[in-house]
């Protein structure tokens, strides 16, 4: 029998992702988001919901772009570092020991360590309570040839991405392969 533990944001595994965008004057600015996915395959679109308080709030409603860059496992100290500290009062990516780099398709920052990086464009905001929706349209997605599986997209335990647990508050890392999706069931 299940029990009730109430309204909660237990979804597994939240990806952890970081967040680059531009102030009014230009500075590139980072924040790590764990409240965030892919919302649509066509035309391909990611989410990544943010409080107004956040400073990247704000520079994505100025620059109405933003790049989603995956961080690894190796790289979860300088990830839960631009999670904890705000850009407003300091410069994040040399803080935080990350490099900015433009972004080829958006007017928004890359984080040049990370190997897999989503340049967008803003599409829609939705006001959802204390967290604002921010839609991307990812129109381009750059990834270090060295991620990259037989099939030329990169592979998930080649990127070894940063996962977040809401439940106990942690990082996690991916596990192994255990079947084709969609074959699985047949």
């Amino acid at each position: 029998m299940k029990k009730s533990i109430g309204a909660h944001t237990f979804v597994y595994p939240h990806p952890v992702f970081l967040v680059g965008s531009y102030d009014v004057d230009g500075k590139a600015n980072v924040m790590t988001a764990s409240w965030s996915g892919i919302c649509c395959s066509d035309p391909p679109c990611v989410a990544v919901s943010l409080r107004k308080a956040t400073y990247s709030y704000s520079c994505i409603m100025h620059s109405r772009a933003f790049t989603i860059n995956i961080p690894s496992v190796e790289q979860m100290k300088k990830t839960d570092y631009a999670g904890i500290y705000s850009g407003k009062g300091q410069d994040k990516f040399p803080a935080a020991g990350y490099t900015a780099i433009p972004s080829q398709r958006v007017a928004a920052p890359c984080v040049d360590e990370c190997s897999v990086v989503l340049e967008c464009k803003l599409v829609h905001t939705l006001e959802l309570g204390l967290h604002t929706q921010f839609v991307g349209e990812i129109l381009d997605v750059q990834a270090d040839e060295s991620v990259l599986g037989e099939n030329g997209l990169p592979d998930m335990l080649k990127v070894n991405p940063l996962l977040f647990s809401m439940s106990d508050r942690s990082y996690y890392s991916v596990g192994g392969w255990l079947a084709k999706a969609f074959s699985v069931g047949r």
